[in-house]
């Protein structure tokens, strides 16, 4: 296990109703809130009410951006950064999802700073200061509740890249599982497995003695595995609804992957493909994910086999690792499938004509992959196992 500092300043409100503390959380902060969202679902669920009401009774003014699509672009990431200087906002509100809540930490960022916004996801700098986020959670999937994350869209080159630091961790997060009962049943599983992926991109690694992280990791896969196909089934279940919830929140606040090195090669490569075609990230990850683990999983055999039989509970094979790490990849390729997920480009309504750009942009910043070193042409390949 390696060294390791875990800090995270995230105040997490689980439970029903909890939205209605928003504006005693909010106050805390600041009276002048940007109030940032989609494009108007939580007008129609009575949520937008609840919060303006919430933020009213505590005095505190409220300038609203709506808009919010899913891969954020930067277009309203500046806009929003203009509205915050005119109007002298201290802290912005992000309800919605990962989408959205990426959005506010952007522009968060830029209302701090004379740079230009997108230097921060281009590597020319650093982030300094920030102002204060809080977020009302309504698509569990992204984790960007409780991390140091944010990805943005460039809309005038389809490039899609992050920014982290601690600064972007939100204040607080208001977590209600009921917020999540109207979600479509794609939103819900795209919800499942980016939360899925997110832990799997700590989890694969050569890094030796993590054996509470790799049994944390592990029950956390499990749940998602077990209770997404219950909220599909079941729209209205609390308790599946709330243990997918918490389970994307402790998938991506940096707990699972403390004393580890982590992956994210299959992020890097999603990023491409959602920039470049505008597809569901978690959708993107159902494809790219099983892609990367069929081409890297000789790498380090004995962590693939470690997942099929403790996370799929696949059989040992005597003298034959490599049927049983098989046999687990195909696991992860059925349930995707049985939550309605693509698993191949075609399926995603992606043609194959990209490959190379998108392999040559996932390597911008130099070649990617702990688990096993990428070139750009090694993601070309890996792009061919998923047609």
């Amino acid at each position: 296990m390696q060294n390791f500092v875990f800090q995270n300043r995230t105040k997490i409100i689980f439970g029903k109703n909890t939205e209605y503390q928003i504006g005693a959380e909010t106050a805390q902060y600041g009276k002048r809130a940007l109030l940032h969202y989609g494009r108007g679902s939580i007008k129609k669920s009575g949520l937008y009410s609840r919060i303006v009401d919430s933020l009213k009774k505590e005095g505190i003014e409220v300038v609203e951006l709506g808009g919010v699509v899913p891969n954020p672009r930067l277009s309203l990431v500046r806009e929003g950064i203009e509205l915050c200087r005119k109007e002298d906002i201290e802290i912005i509100l992000a309800v919605g999802g990962g989408s959205v809540i990426d959005s506010a930490k952007a522009i968060a960022v830029g209302a701090k700073t004379d740079r230009d916004i997108w230097d921060y996801y281009t590597r020319k700098a650093e982030v300094e200061d920030a102002l204060p986020v809080g977020t009302a959670l309504t698509l569990p999937a992204a984790g960007s509740e409780s991390s140091t994350g944010s990805v943005i869209t460039n809309d005038e080159n389809n490039h899609k890249s992050d920014c982290g630091s601690e600064l972007l961790r939100p204040v607080f997060s208001i977590l209600n599982p009921e917020l999540t009962f109207t979600l479509p049943p794609f939103q819900t599983a795209c919800g499942a497995t980016d939360m899925l992926a997110h832990v799997m991109e700590r989890y694969f690694t050569q890094e030796p003695d993590i054996e509470l992280s790799d049994n944390m990791s592990e029950g956390v896969m499990r749940t998602i595995i077990r209770n997404a196909p219950i909220a599909l089934a079941k729209p209205n279940d609390y308790a599946s609804r709330a243990e997918i919830m918490w389970a994307g929140t402790i998938a991506h606040n940096d707990l699972l992957g403390r004393g580890r090195v982590e992956e994210w090669t299959s992020h890097f490569i999603e990023h491409e493909l959602s920039g470049q075609y505008d597809v569901a990230h978690g959708a993107g990850l159902a494809v790219v994910f099983p892609a990367w683990m069929q081409y890297v999983y000789k790498t380090y055999l004995p962590r693939f086999v470690r997942f099929a039989i403790k996370v799929w509970n696949v059989d040992y094979h005597p003298g034959n690792p490599e049927k049983t790490a098989l046999e687990g990849i195909q696991c992860l390729k059925n349930w995707l499938k049985s939550i309605n997920m693509p698993i191949n480009l075609n399926e995603l309504g992606v043609p194959d004509n990209r490959y190379q750009l998108m392999a040559d942009g996932a390597v911008r910043y130099g070649n990617i992959g702990h688990f096993k070193p990428l070139t750009s042409k090694d993601i070309v390949k890996i792009f061919q196992l998923m047609e």
